[in-house]
């Protein structure tokens, strides 16, 4: 009971951390599937999203328009729920813009791609330095998802467990998405062959552009979501996508529930390790990829290659 009610808040923070890690792994993993390009700018994207969060919440925030001053009369949770769905739209613009530039690498080595998309994240992050500062910012929350809440003896997080229902409920949406409709049915088979799309009179062009918006969206929901728990800092990104890449390879290149599971993994393996050696909780998650891939190369639901006997 002891080990329990040590464990069990760890665990739980974990677990919320695991399913927003796989969060920004599947928007990052429908660019690497559609685009075949790495989006190094992917962290810088999801820190974009906290930071504009934190401008249409806070009115010190960075939106110091005097136009603005009835909307930063509403209360907190308007303002909250406002940022939810506004500033992802708006990080899925400059993701658009960001897709358009990458056009010219397209079909080309993929070191144009990865240099261009390094660079982006460079100039995407001084940006925000020089916009919002190089100091931490916090993302305020409404009441209702403050403070703690008692299970099974043990006092828990409320925002921790919102935050984990919400990722749950964009990654069932994503899915069903990816599964329901039509331009799910196009994503896959991009995914799989573009050029087979782009021959039965797809506008992939289109499709690509839609996907990346599609992709740095979900980064920027991510990042809204986590900035109340890490803080927004402008490198915050760093710390989002390295693990999202983890994630990947460790679920499996272009699997999703593969990418959902490995995110799990990832964040109880983080939590459990901070809880007895705090110094080595993002190590962990390295030595389980080095452990799964050296067992299974392909990672955990990864499809067999064509080249395995």
């Amino acid at each position: 009971m002891d080990l329990l009610i040590t464990l069990g808040p760890h665990l739980l923070n974990g677990l919320a951390l695991g399913l927003l890690f796989a969060l920004v792994a599947l928007g990052f993993m429908l660019i690497i599937g559609v685009m075949e390009v790495i989006n190094l700018a992917h962290g810088s994207l999801f820190a974009l999203g906290a930071y504009v969060a934190v401008a249409l919440v806070t009115p010190d925030g960075g939106l110091r328009l005097a136009a603005l001053a009835p909307y930063f009369g509403l209360p907190i949770p308007s303002r909250f729920v406002v940022a939810l769905l506004l500033a992802p739209v708006l990080v899925a613009g400059v993701g658009m813009a960001l897709e358009v530039c990458l056009r010219r690498t397209y079909g080309r080595d993929p070191l144009y791609g990865l240099l261009l998309t390094f660079g982006a994240a460079l100039v995407l992050e001084e940006l925000i330095r020089l916009v919002w500062g190089p100091t931490e910012r916090f993302l305020p929350v409404p009441a209702a998802i403050t403070g703690g809440i008692t299970v099974g003896g043990l006092i828990y997080s409320v925002y921790r467990f919102f935050a984990s229902a919400f990722a749950v409920a964009m990654i069932l949406l994503l899915w069903l998405f990816l599964q329901r409709t039509r331009y799910g049915a196009l994503i896959k088979a991009g995914a799989h062959d573009s050029e087979m799309v782009r021959a039965l009179g797809v506008n992939l062009p289109r499709l690509r552009l839609l996907v990346f918006a599609f992709g740095t969206a979900l980064a920027a929901v991510a990042g809204i979501v986590m900035a109340p728990i890490w803080g927004v800092r402008p490198h915050v990104g760093v710390d989002a996508v390295v693990p999202a890449f983890v994630v990947i390879v460790l679920g499996g290149v272009g699997s999703f529930w593969g990418a959902v599971i490995a995110g799990l993994l990832v964040g109880m393996v983080v939590g459990i390790t901070g809880a007895f050696a705090t110094a080595w909780s993002l190590v962990s998650m390295y030595i389980l990829l080095i452990v799964v891939v050296t067992i299974r190369g392909r990672g955990l639901l990864g499809k067999k290659s064509v080249l395995e006997r």
